[in-house]
């Protein structure tokens, strides 16, 4: 059974940083594709970042040198870091595990996704 669980959420004013984790079980968690998207009240799905199996990373225009997607194979884990926080980003984020394909497509659509952890920035 899939489980993926966040951490690291919080408040933060804005210009600061967060670093997002996401603890991951019950697959081969190397291989596949896995990202983040976030979530704000009344809006759709935002895939933030994604990274394959190959490590090769994607990230949304709106976050580009602000927010880095890395794992740990070693760890299992997934991890967010978001610097230069702006009030737009306060939404729940997710993390999602994708097994077959790799797009943005693919992490909105997953249904292996965790319960997400909250961002909250002020301005």
């Amino acid at each position: 059974q899939v489980q993926l669980v966040e951490s690291g959420g919080g408040s933060v004013q804005a210009g600061g940083s967060l670093r997002l984790s996401c603890a991951a079980s019950g697959y081969t968690y190397s291989s596949y594709c896995m990202g983040w998207f976030r979530q704000a009240p009344g809006k759709g799905r935002e895939v933030v970042e994604r990274i394959d199996g190959y490590g090769r990373t994607t990230y949304a225009q709106s976050v580009k040198g602000r927010f880095t997607i890395s794992k740990d194979n070693a760890k299992d884990t997934l991890y967010l870091q978001m610097n230069t926080l702006k009030p737009v980003a306060t939404a729940m984020y997710h993390c999602a595990a994708a097994m077959y394909g790799c797009g943005d497509h693919a992490i909105r659509g997953t249904r292996y996704v965790g319960q997400g952890t909250q961002v909250t920035v002020s301005s």
